[in-house]
């Protein structure tokens, strides 16, 4: 079963950011607002983002249904949102 725990995926969210945005990922607060916490996070790196966070945890995101910009402002709404698509994918 795939790992529900808020605090793995978590992690995993700022590995994914740290790739791109390196130090400024790593001492990000989980509930800053990306776009203004992380410098360069434009709309495009938003896309970069999201996409990469399907690569890392084997989902797709439904840029109609979901709220994107809502659920990919912040690390800890990602983290989330993910638990909740991942506990709904075991469902």
């Amino acid at each position: 079963m795939p790992t529900t725990d808020l605090t793995q995926i978590h992690d995993r969210v700022r590995t994914v950011l740290e790739k791109r945005f390196g130090d400024a990922a790593r001492a990000l607060a989980p509930d800053a607002d990306l776009s203004a916490a992380l410098p360069g996070f434009d709309s495009l790196a938003a896309l970069e983002y999201v996409s990469a966070v399907e690569s890392e945890f084997g989902i797709e995101v439904d840029f109609v249904a979901d709220d994107v910009r809502y659920w990919f402002s912040t690390l800890e709404r990602t983290a989330t949102y993910l638990r909740e698509r991942i506990e709904d994918q075991a469902a």
